[in-house]
């Protein structure tokens, strides 16, 4: 009796297939078929699971954000102090974007091109989710004492939106710059949103 693959192995194979396939063609020259070959499943089968080669990526972008999600929750939960936590969770929400697509920068624009609608519909709510975990964490910290503000989830989106211009869907390949410079860039955001928070006692 063959083996039969779970449907969720699949679709990560499939969306595996798609980051590999990002960066040796682009976007445009990516076709459903050579997401099959790369797979090694039927093109059949991939319309069992997506609807297009848009949906694909897509999808392949929600994968990138749940993991990062993931991540942000880890640190939030971390035993670091809350100030080390938001600033290591502003870092990572933009180097784990960052890490996840360098292999294919050259062919981001492109991608953002054609798909820009559908990301744009989708970010608010990613950016919602993210904030709510930032948010746990400003509470946390207004809750020991250590920072002052307001509305907790105001403050998370105002810390989102300091880092977001950072984000690679929201540069050109040639203003998305060394990892370097991009993490330089984020901890002084950071450090200067966390001096904006802080409690003075």
């Amino acid at each position: 009796m063959v083996a039969i693959a779970p449907k969720s192995a699949v679709k990560d194979a499939i969306l595996d297939a798609t980051d590999r396939l990002l960066a040796r063609y682009g976007y445009r020259k990516m076709t459903v078929e050579d997401i099959a070959i790369e797979t090694g499943i039927g093109k059949g089968t991939i319309y069992l699971h997506f609807n297009s080669k848009e949906e694909v990526v897509l999808s392949h972008i929600d994968r990138i954000v749940e993991r990062l999600q993931e991540r942000l929750k880890e640190i939030a939960n971390s035993d670091a102090t809350v100030e080390e936590r938001l600033r290591m969770m502003l870092l990572t929400r933009v180097l784990f974007r960052f890490d996840s697509i360098q292999h294919y920068t050259q062919s981001l624009n492109d991608l953002l091109a054609v798909l820009r609608p559908g990301l744009l519909s989708r970010r608010a709510q990613y950016f919602e989710a993210e904030a709510q975990i930032f948010a746990h964490v400003l509470t946390a910290g207004r809750e020991a004492g250590e920072f002052s503000f307001d509305d907790a989830h105001a403050t998370a989106h105002a810390f989102l939106q300091a880092t977001n211009g950072l984000l690679p869907y929201s540069l050109s390949t040639t203003e998305l710059g060394e990892r370097e410079e991009v993490e330089q860039r984020t901890a002084d955001v950071a450090n200067l949103m966390l001096r904006g928070v802080l409690s003075r006692k």
